[in-house]
């Protein structure tokens, strides 16, 4: 007996497991990522989502019973890998002033990798004729693009700060600083030219 032919109904399902699991994931990601963040800014940011993606799980579990199907979890290798790097991350950048840079780094995977699945099955399930799923999809990949701007302009803030103790500590310049070295270097090598160009009409 032949088997059943896959549908797109059939893959909807299946991202929506999977994406069900990631988003369980991230609550606990986010729970965690607050109580490392140094910036307070920051930690709100985290604090706030963690709330907002335990609505956006339940959210979930209204769009199986729209599509009449129960509401499982699907191991999703995807947001496994990124929060294992996150552990990683947090293990070698602790304790160091690039510490709320990196987290914010992994952060932003998080939130790439749902914005992606949830304008997949936003765009599926008007396919499919589920307004009603689609509309639930639609309101929380709005709130994932917000998170994801919010982590940005707080990233802008955290970085030339981090940047400015590390010029200040003797490290590679950056921000401001590497802008000056640029132009000096520039300069420099604007003079080069010129004194080869002097000893070949010398010679």
């Amino acid at each position: 007996m032949a088997a059943k032919q896959k549908t797109l109904a059939d893959a909807f399902y299946e991202t929506l497991k999977d994406v069900y699991y990631a988003e369980k994931q991230s609550v606990r990601a986010l729970k965690k990522s607050a109580k490392a963040a140094e910036n307070d800014e920051l930690r709100q940011a985290f604090t706030a989502h963690a709330e907002e993606s335990a609505h956006q799980v339940e959210r979930l579990g209204q769009v199986f019973e729209i599509i009449g199907k129960p509401a499982r979890s699907k191991t999703c290798e995807a947001m496994q890998g990124i929060t294992s790097e996150m552990e990683e991350d947090l293990e070698d950048f602790g304790d160091s002033p690039a510490a709320d840079a990196v987290l914010i780094g992994c952060a932003q995977a998080v939130e790439h990798y749902e914005i992606a699945r949830y304008g997949t099955l936003k765009t599926w399930a008007r396919q499919l004729g589920h307004e009603d799923a689609a509309k639930l999809l639609e309101e929380t990949l709005e709130e994932e693009k917000k998170t994801d701007a919010l982590l940005s302009e707080i990233a802008e803030r955290i970085n030339t700060e981090g940047s400015e103790t590390d010029a200040a500590d003797g490290d590679a310049p950056r921000g401001k600083a590497a802008k000056g070295k640029a132009k000096a270097d520039e300069a420099d090598d604007a003079e080069e030219p010129a004194k080869g160009t002097k000893a070949k009409t010398k010679g």
